[in-house]
């Protein structure tokens, strides 16, 4: 039998941005009545080829074929009219309509050029019983979970007669059950003959229903693989981007070797620490003078333990001691008041103001934990943030300068140094090397390394393992959204082992359940 031909082809995709190659040459294709995943970690270029695709941005190179016709479509209105459909994490739909409103909105059934409401229900009905859905098409889509509102989504881009459909992260927000009946729909319009788009970075459904598997990094294609033929130690690997022979867990030039580190006070602990739909509680106890690296994939919860510790999220699980005393930290000024310091992995819509000046950014911590009736007087401003500026060496040295002008690492900078006047006990640190050259990644590993030396507790966050190995003291691994092993930073771990732990088999020795 001859193999099918792709329903979709994209050739050698390019799309530039201002300092940024957002994807370089990259080739996709797209079968009938496949499953194909998507997978690479933030920054990888994921979301820009969708959007490519599906006509938000234009391609700078590269062509895009649909069933071998070239097509350049201009938003996703003419994408979906085309058979292209997308249903993303957060559901684009209207709440305070009715499920069948939602389904047909636009395209409504009439009679004599007015809304036929009764054969609109009627159709809605059928075609959720399709996708074994049985609910009352008149409520409110409102009314309904987040799943069941995908679901309709879902319904919605199959009426549209979708030869492709597009699921961006469509599991993020749901349950076991409600991931199952997901699941479910996907194996049952794979079957009818539809195209899916799979984005994901939960690995257990990726090896549940995908059949081939597309990795990129760093806006390039590493591969095409059919799913059986990659292990998921093997696609870690890809998606990371370092082959584990190739992987240096020490780096003089960083710290020197870390290993393990003379327990301290403890100076943060979490006591079943959780939140529902966010994290599973988890224990995890941070010492003065110690480095705890957070492991694991874009999307394993790395950054939502970091907004609890942090109160930038509240737990409705366990609770947190600092110091030994049991506190309620319910949002980032109490964590402050409890020396507690938080650079955000998004810079520049979490952390910095572009439109303020490198001083203003710099003392806004301390100003937010004095309050704002007693203003932090200039003549100290001044003092700190030169003293800052020069210990960072922060480039341009003007602290007037707009942080927007600033270079990548450069902007990271100043945000550490925002939180390093506070003088805080724990400093947690998400992604603080991403997107910066490699002169300011070293200085800011450096920077790490000599702050806990000094004492202070740090929990470091990053994608990239040989960062995390050759920081901390210890490694906590996440994966799907739990803790699910502590390791000792000793002699007998490796990349490999971290690799294993978070593609979900067993280490070497024996995870370390957390």
């Amino acid at each position: 039998m001859a193999a099918p031909h792709a329903v979709l082809t994209m050739t050698a995709i390019s799309k530039f941005f201002p300092g940024v190659r957002a994807l370089d040459g990259v080739d996709f294709r797209l079968f009938p009545g496949e499953v194909h995943a998507l997978m690479g970690e933030n920054g990888a270029g994921k979301s820009t080829l969708i959007k490519v695709l599906t006509g938000v941005y234009g391609t700078d190179a590269g062509t895009v074929t649909l069933d071998g016709v070239p097509v350049a479509f201009t938003g996703p209105m003419q994408a979906t009219a085309a058979g292209v459909s997308t249903v993303y994490q957060e559901v684009n739909l209207l709440p305070n309509l009715s499920v069948a409103e939602n389904i047909f909105i636009g395209r409504e059934p009439r009679r004599l050029g007015v809304v036929n409401w009764r054969e609109s229900r009627r159709r809605a009905q059928a075609l959720l019983a399709r996708l074994d859905l049985h609910i009352d098409v008149s409520a409110l889509l409102g009314s309904y979970s987040l799943a069941v509102q995908q679901m309709v989504a879902i319904a919605r881009a199959v009426d549209v007669r979708a030869r492709v459909l597009i699921l961006d992260e469509p599991t993020s927000s749901l349950d076991a059950d409600e991931v199952a009946q997901l699941m479910r729909i996907m194996r049952q319009l794979r079957d009818d003959g539809i195209a899916i788009l799979f984005v994901t970075h939960f690995l257990d459904q990726v090896y549940g229903i995908a059949d081939r598997i597309t990795v990129l990094r760093n806006g390039r294609l590493v591969g095409e693989y059919p799913t059986v033929e990659l292990p998921q130690i093997a696609l870690v690997e890809k998606m990371i981007g370092k082959e584990l022979d190739a992987l240096e867990r020490l780096d003089e030039e960083a710290g020197g070797d870390r290993g393990a580190v003379a327990a301290g006070t403890p100076v943060v602990a979490a006591d079943g620490l959780g939140r529902t739909g966010s994290v599973v509680p988890f224990d995890l106890t941070i010492h003065e003078g110690e480095v705890v690296g957070l492991a694991g994939l874009l999307g394993s919860g790395r950054t939502e333990v970091a907004r609890l510790f942090f109160g930038a999220d509240r737990a409705d699980r366990g609770r947190l001691t600092v110091d030994g005393a049991s506190v309620a930290i319910r949002n980032p000024v109490a964590a402050i008041a409890r020396d507690i310091a938080f650079c955000s992995e998004n810079r520049r819509t979490e952390g910095l103001v572009g439109e303020l000046s490198v001083r203003e950014n710099i003392v806004l911590a301390m100003q937010a934990a004095r309050g704002w009736l007693r203003p932090v007087p200039r003549r100290r401003q001044d003092e700190l943030v030169r003293r800052w500026i020069e210990a960072l060496s922060v480039r341009p040295a003007d602290p007037e300068v707009p942080v927007r002008n600033l270079s990548g690492g450069n902007q990271q900078k100043v945000l550490l140094a925002r939180w390093l006047i506070t003088e805080p006990r724990l400093l947690i640190l998400d992604e603080p090397t991403r997107g910066i050259d490699i002169g300011a990644k070293t200085e800011i590993q450096r920077l790490v390394a000599q702050l806990s030396d000094g004492g202070m507790a740090v929990l470091f966050i990053s994608a990239e393992l040989e960062e995390v190995l050759r920081l901390s003291h210890r490694v906590a691994v996440m994966r799907d959204r739990r803790l699910v092993a502590e390791l000792p930073n000793d002699d007998s771990l490796d990349a490999e082992r971290v690799m294993r732990v978070i593609a979900g088999g067993v280490a070497p020795d024996g995870p370390v359940a957390a």
